[in-house]
């Protein structure tokens, strides 16, 4: 059975996300000459504050560096030379279920939400975009009391692949909740989300309905080193590009992720390690996938 779009919900994830920031290092230095938020027919974006105050704002600022938390990036901004006494401020970006950071050509024109544009230490021009085909993405420019509020530990939990085994295990496992849908929650872990979580939890033997109360400190430890290995794997494999081929790098290019996917969107499908036909649950109104045999309860 073919997976289809409506549970291809699971990315932008961490990896995707990483890949983006590191795929616009080459805007760092950018002066941003022109900021263009297109308004057409389309859904417009969440933006704070409105679309053509924060053009104004981001006019004259230069990029001086990208940072992630979670599954937001944080362009790190600071005023051009002559206004070097106002704070530096963050256009934080959450790319949500379409949104792209893009520096080559986008996959369509329409759907460019934010234009950068501006000269670079080693570029004349330069241009840097937010592409966005759903419109469900946001952009907020904040000082730094705004990043702490929207990006710090009140709102996400430690970031996954910094996290430590038992960190991880004291953040999780004391709640009743089924493994997987507490993999979920951003206040727990920062930057995992349902392909991710799904793949994790086969790779090790976990079944995704077991609570997490009832998972033993070595069952921890296994899946602590498995997310970090599929987290890193999938960065190194610049993330996951499925069937509906929304996802692309920073240079408009898909991911390899998918191909090592063992699970996900697989159901109806033999297990690859088992032969067991791969099944889909719903669980808090999210697609599950998973091997009964590999992932006994």
């Amino acid at each position: 059975m073919c997976p289809t779009r409506r549970w291809e919900s699971g990315v932008p994830e961490l990896p995707e996300v990483e890949t983006m920031r590191r795929g616009i290092a080459s805007a760092v230095g950018m002066r941003i000459d022109q900021a263009v938020l297109p308004q057409g027919r389309l859904r417009p974006l969440s933006t704070t504050p409105s679309p053509g105050l924060l053009a104004k704002q981001l006019r004259g600022c230069v990029i001086e560096g990208t940072e992630r938390y979670g599954k937001r990036i944080a362009l790190r901004l600071s005023m051009s030379a002559g206004d070097r006494q106002k704070e530096d401020r963050w256009l934080v970006i959450e790319p949500r279920m379409t949104g792209l950071l893009l520096v080559s050509v986008p996959p369509t024109q329409e759907h460019v939400r934010l234009r950068l544009s501006g000269p670079t230490p080693a570029i004349t021009s330069h241009e840097l975009l937010f592409w966005d085909r759903r419109g469900l993405g946001t952009l907020r420019l904040v000082n730094a009391k705004g990043l702490e509020e929207i990006c710090g530990e009140a709102r996400l939990g430690p970031d996954a692949l910094m996290i430590s085994c038992e960190c991880f295990r004291e953040r999780l496992c004391g709640s009743a909740r089924a493994v997987k849908v507490a993999l979920l929650d951003q206040h727990a872990v920062a930057g995992i989300g349902n392909l991710y979580a799904a793949e994790m939890l086969f790779l090790a033997g976990i079944d995704p309905r077991v609570r997490c109360q009832q998972i033993s400190r070595p069952r921890w430890k296994r899946l602590h080193e498995v997310m970090q290995a599929v987290l890193h794997e999938a960065i190194e494999l610049e993330g996951s590009t499925l069937s509906d081929a929304t996802y692309r790098t920073a240079l408009n290019e898909p991911g390899r992720y998918q191909a090592r996917h063992r699970v996900y969107a697989r159901n109806g499908q033999p297990c690859q390690q088992c032969g067991t036909v791969v099944r889909r649950i719903v669980q808090a109104q999210r697609s599950t996938f998973f091997c009964p045999k590999c992932q006994r309860r």
